[in-house]
């Protein structure tokens, strides 16, 4: 498993320094109506050839701390602090001369709506071969080249014919094959999937997921997996960092956090999905409640409100402070490890089947 440090203070050494490294990530934005706290402390490390599966609701800050990664926010309205080192070179501060250099070539984002992503005024074939011109020189003839390529690495049918149409030419599940083309033209050492299967029906997010892992063994690419469905990083990722209202609540390998859920949360998750195992009439659980406003979040462990067990349990810390994230296998949580294996023993186990 990967290592994955603790969200609170600096890491300790592993001993060698990772291929991505985060550390005390936070990024905020300036608003009329206050300051959001979009990632409040985040801390993580990813391996070459590793897949790191984020998961959590819409506005736990997947997909900000990822933009910070990448230097895509706007500096204008976004304060960002913390470290980030892909490869030993910090990002946080980069110039974005630098961060240009290191965009599409040794780190590439895979955005989830590929119909937005993809210009419609330009052929796929052109957008494909655009960033391998810039970052390695080549020429329109070797471009085109590259594109046909790619869209034969990633499953197109008639690559050079299709190298000449426009994405509204290009089903769904093909602009996202298109889409993954594009980010690994360069053979990023980083990958970025975005909820790479978001509006894509289940036989195509399979083959995209698969495609991903194929891709990954031939380019050894480092893979972060953003995604709100735990039942898609099950068979894609190595390690798991589960997120809520800006910081990792669980983190370990897949099989740890899917047969062994330490965190309410994580636990409200997987109750919430359906099974294909389960009775058709079998009643889910979601989660009640919504998630907290950033602008001001709750005291104490920001899932409080929602969580099954009444703060009491956990001697009223739940309400009054913040839980850490220990390092290793860890679940940022108050209640005892014997209090919360014992509920999930009883309660939440029987639930998943």
């Amino acid at each position: 498993m990967t290592t994955l440090p603790t969200t609170e203070g600096t890491p300790a050494p592993t001993g060698s320094d990772p291929f991505l490294s985060v550390r005390d990530l936070r990024v905020q934005f300036s608003t009329e109506d206050g300051i959001v706290k979009a990632v409040d402390g985040l801390s993580f490390n990813l391996e070459r050839g590793q897949t790191l599966g984020i998961v959590g609701e819409s506005g736990s800050g997947k997909s900000v701390t990822n933009l910070a990664v990448l230097g895509l926010h706007n500096p204008k309205s976004t304060t960002i602090s913390g470290e980030i080192h892909l490869d030993g070179q910090q990002l946080t501060g980069a110039r974005e001369k630098t961060l240009e250099k290191l965009r599409g070539n040794k780190m590439a984002m895979i955005f989830q709506d590929a119909l937005t992503a993809l210009s419609p005024y330009y052929t796929v074939g052109r957008q494909i071969a655009e960033p391998y011109m810039k970052h390695t020189g080549a020429s329109k003839r070797e471009g085109r080249q590259r594109a046909i390529e790619m869209l034969t690495k990633v499953g197109i049918p008639q690559p050079n014919l299709r190298v000449d149409d426009y994405p509204h030419q290009f089903s769904g599940g093909m602009r996202q094959r298109a889409m993954i083309a594009m980010a690994l033209v360069c053979n990023p050492e980083l990958l970025i999937a975005d909820e790479p299967t978001t509006a894509l029906d289940v036989t195509v997010q399979a083959q995209i997921l698969d495609l991903l892992k194929d891709l990954q063994q031939e380019f050894g690419s480092a893979i972060i997996l953003i995604t709100h469905d735990l039942g898609v990083v099950a068979d894609v990722a190595d390690d798991l960092l589960v997120m809520y209202a800006g910081r990792a609540v669980e983190r370990g390998s897949v099989k740890e956090i899917l047969t062994q859920p330490q965190h309410p949360y994580t636990w409200g998750l997987l109750s919430s999905m359906p099974r294909l195992s389960s009775d058709v009439n079998e009643a889910l659980y979601p989660i009640p409640g919504s998630p907290p406003s950033l602008l001001n979040p709750p005291s104490g462990c920001a899932f409080n409100p929602r969580c099954s067990f009444p703060a009491e349990v956990a001697g009223g810390l739940c309400t009054e402070k913040r839980p850490a994230l220990p390092d290793g296998r860890a679940a940022a949580c108050h209640l005892s490890a014997e209090q919360r294996q014992t509920f999930f023993t009883e309660q939440i186990k029987p639930r998943l089947g």
